[in-house]
């Protein structure tokens, strides 16, 4: 399947996103209507969206720069072979 290229479907894929987690949002307030939980479902809306922050740009443009990721499933099979090995230090040339 190839990459989305057009920017109008590509905004349509982002706004779809942003309903479908008003959506669920919703209902788990509806579901259970209490401050806490309101309070728990936003930190855990912001540390996901950090985390996702993380995997895409903090290790992309500070930890390894020569690599890019095609998604969450090959961001953590990056993580899971890079387990073991040292960091590249800032500056180095990127491995291929």
């Amino acid at each position: 399947m190839a990459d989305i290229r057009s920017p109008r479907l590509l905004y349509a894929k982002g706004a779809l996103f942003l309903l479908l987690g008003v959506f669920a949002s919703t209902v788990l307030l509806l579901i259970a209507p209490d401050l806490r939980v309101a309070a728990l479902l936003a930190v855990a809306v912001w540390a996901f969206a950090r985390a996702y922050y993380f995997a895409f740009y903090v290790i992309q443009h500070y930890v390894d720069p020569g690599y890019r990721f095609a998604g969450l499933l090959d961001f953590a099979g990056y993580a899971l072979r890079r387990r073991g090995a040292e960091p590249p230090a800032m500056g180095d040339a990127p491995r291929t």
